[in-house]
């Protein structure tokens, strides 16, 4: 029987450090989703729901589907589905460190403003399926540097999905060119970036951008698929999960930064959105620790 899934453990905890499995019907996806490491779903066969945060998604093409730590997630499917997923864990490969050289700032992961997921070809497939390969053949290695290795094929692995999503929403824009988001929700983006920690509210933007609450909070539902509020609470969360993961400043602190006059008020703000505390999103994701990996038997 040909081995599906290829999985190396932290032996520090027993927690996942990275895996990549295959799968040929929707079970694993059929329930909510919520986990401490990052996920990139390949679906190369059947059509569905995608739920996503609170938003719902139809697809019916091969799509690549990517989630952060924790974002809640699940698929629903009326036939068969079939597919590969690769997962890892921060501490294996930290998207928000790497950022800057493999150029994946707010492309794949914690962009607001698209959808989790983005259309792929038979090309494209043939290409990413190639760099699995080698992933897998190293995860089956007992060799020295083999963490480094893994962690190099997964950068090219990811590399070459951001260039397949930005191609993709190229493409996308000139074919629908006329759903061109109206220019006060490019306003509301700027006014977002620049005053998430301080600006909590969806009348407070509206009122930076002289619209109404209910005819800016109807544009992005239009647009962008969910509510304004929604959007506001997951640029801030973004934010508070890079501050968690990437320093040790203490979490009233944070929340002071991020605009929060009350440590607990913003601690119950957070696991709201994200359904655990802050304390335990830094336990579970950790913050810049060595890892050593183990194989575990499949």
């Amino acid at each position: 029987m040909e081995k599906t899934a290829f999985t190396l453990i932290n032996p520090q905890n027993g927690d996942l450090a990275f895996k990549i499995f295959s799968f040929d019907n929707n079970s694993p996806f059929d329930h909510l989703q919520r986990h401490n490491y990052y996920t990139i779903l390949l679906l190369t066969e059947g059509e569905g729901t995608l739920k996503a945060n609170l938003s719902e998604y139809q697809f019916s093409e091969k799509i690549m589907c990517c989630f952060t730590p924790y974002q809640p997630y699940m698929i629903q499917t009326e036939g068969e589905i079939s597919g590969l997923a690769i997962s890892f864990h921060p501490d294996f490969f930290c998207i928000h460190r790497h950022q800057q050289e493999i150029a994946s700032n707010g492309v794949l992961f914690n962009n607001i403003y698209k959808p989790p997921f983005f259309n792929i070809t038979d090309d494209d497939i043939i290409q990413l399926y190639s760099l699995i390969s080698q992933m897998k053949t190293e995860v089956e290695k007992n060799e020295l540097a083999k963490h480094e290795s893994l962690v190099l094929y997964l950068k090219i692995f990811v590399i070459n999905t951001i260039r397949i999503k930005v191609r993709e929403y190229e493409q996308a824009k000139k074919l629908l060119s006329y759903s061109k988001e109206p220019p006060i929700l490019q306003e509301l983006k700027v006014a977002i970036e620049k005053h998430y920690n301080s600006k909590h509210t969806a009348s407070e933007y509206a009122d930076l951008l002289n619209i109404t609450p209910k005819n800016l909070s109807k544009l992005v539902k239009s647009y962008f698929n969910k509510t304004l509020t929604d959007l506001i609470s997951e640029r801030i969360i973004i934010e508070a999960k890079r501050e968690l993961y990437l320093t040790s400043k203490p979490i009233k602190a944070i929340a002071y930064d991020l605009g929060f006059s009350d440590e607990y008020y913003f601690s119950r703000f957070f696991k709201k959105n994200v359904e655990v505390s802050p304390l335990m999103y830094r336990e579970t994701v950790g913050y810049n620790r060595d890892i050593l990996l183990i194989p575990e038997n499949n």
